[in-house]
């Protein structure tokens, strides 16, 4: 069973989401040929404040 994991900052928009996993479902069938039923796409999602880059958190250079 493929697992795809998405690991990025939150989506608000509960379509884009739908729509995100769809396409990487679609992606990962014509890439193994495999029945979409066996993949499982997970999305972590990571708020602005519990994510640094560079030693700054993301909140922090978002407001800049």
């Amino acid at each position: 069973m493929p697992l795809a994991i998405v690991d990025g900052p939150q989506i608000e928009d509960l379509n884009l989401k739908r729509t995100l996993v769809k396409e990487i479902t679609d992606a990962l069938e014509k890439a193994y040929g495999i029945k979409r039923e066996s993949y499982i796409v997970i999305v972590k999602e990571s708020l602005p404040e519990n994510v640094a880059v560079a030693g700054e958190l993301v909140l922090d250079r978002i407001r800049k």
